[in-house]
């Protein structure tokens, strides 16, 4: 197919209906946190803001907690790099791939489009703390980060590709640990980084613009996007309560559908994706991004133990940024997701 073609296609494709429309039952707060202060209350999986929460507990299951910055600083000196929030529950990190030059279709891959290494550490209301990451290794990396990440009681819940035929070889390992020694993860977590090359965090910059009609993209998707290092990114999370070997996960961990948009010029850009999927929507959704002109990548686990279990299939187009949304939506559409929160 020519990029005429594909350009055709894409303002041709029907554009679907907006995501169904579910209830999503929040979680309530367990009657042992009751008084207990706002760093130890557990957080609704759908719940907003600093504290409180409504709806009832399911039994057996075990809670988030909001924390802060402050919760996770002895984290940061380990990690050698301060991360940020995320929605008042997560202590997030990134370790982008900046000292990689990776190629894949002719196209220089920028790190926020697709070799951003993230990592999550969750506090939760039994005291235990939950990482969850994905991190992007070379070939001649990978079996000695993963060795490391075994001697430190770290698994690897999936090993796979984002990208089709780049250079040089490289795999993403996502990484799972749970226990109450947040400080022991992070060492192990430490030296796992350390045999590779991830270089160490950068000064702040002001956002970079994007060359590419971002309200465009924000109307045909459905979702208000931002700007990352230069790359546009849509986020949508799973609607459901998603829970992983009885932990209750909050929005957005290990559940998110991302659309990153690389401009490339006049309006063009390449799009790395990644849907979150429950299993009766895999079909409909392979379809879809076919239909958009998407070539698929990888369908994939991210966890071993979620519930409901997800899949992931990551894909990659290239075309007019607009028209690319349009011929996406589609495949957004097929499943149950909202746009993500801050």
């Amino acid at each position: 197919m020519t990029a005429g073609d594909r350009e055709r296609q894409q303002d041709t494709y029907p554009r679907a209906s907006a995501p169904r429309r579910r209830v999503l039952a929040a979680a309530a707060l367990a009657p042992m946190l009751a008084g207990a202060p706002s760093s130890a209350r557990a957080v609704a999986p759908g719940a907003t803001g600093a504290t409180g929460a409504t709806g009832a507990s399911s039994p057996g299951l075990v809670e988030p907690v909001h924390t802060a910055l402050s919760d996770w600083t002895g984290v940061a000196q380990v990690l050698g790099r301060t991360g940020d929030m995320k929605r008042n529950v997560m202590y997030h990190t990134g370790l982008p791939r900046r000292d990689l030059r990776v190629v894949s279709r002719r196209i220089t891959i920028k790190p926020a489009l697709a070799l951003g290494s993230h990592v999550s550490f969750v506090r939760y209301a039994d005291g235990s703390t939950l990482l969850m990451g994905d991190v992007v290794v070379t070939e001649g990396e990978l079996q000695e980060f993963t060795d490391i990440l075994h001697e430190h009681g770290i698994q690897q819940t999936a090993i796979h590709k984002h990208l089709l035929s780049q250079t040089p070889d490289i795999w993403w390992i996502h990484v799972h640990a749970h226990g109450h020694d947040p400080m022991a993860i992070a060492r192990g977590l430490r030296a796992a980084f350390d045999s590779t090359g991830t270089p160490g965090p950068l000064p702040s910059a002001p956002p970079q613009p994007v060359d590419l009609d971002t309200a465009g993209i924000d109307a045909e998707l459905g979702v208000k996007g931002a700007t990352d290092d230069g790359i546009y990114k849509s986020i949508f999370v799973r609607r459901e309560t998603i829970t992983d070997g009885g932990l209750v996960l909050p929005p957005g961990l290990g559940s998110t559908s991302a659309i990153n948009f690389q401009p490339l010029g006049g309006g063009w850009a390449a799009v790395s994706g990644d849907c979150a999927l429950i299993a009766k929507e895999v079909q409909d959704v392979l379809v879809a991004l076919r239909r958009a002109g998407a070539e698929l990548v990888e369908l994939h686990n991210h966890g071993l133990t979620d519930e409901p279990r997800l899949f992931f299939t990551h894909f990659w187009a290239v075309g007019h940024g607009v028209r690319l949304a349009r011929a996406l939506r589609p495949a957004v559409a097929a499943t149950n997701v909202v746009p993500a929160g801050g």
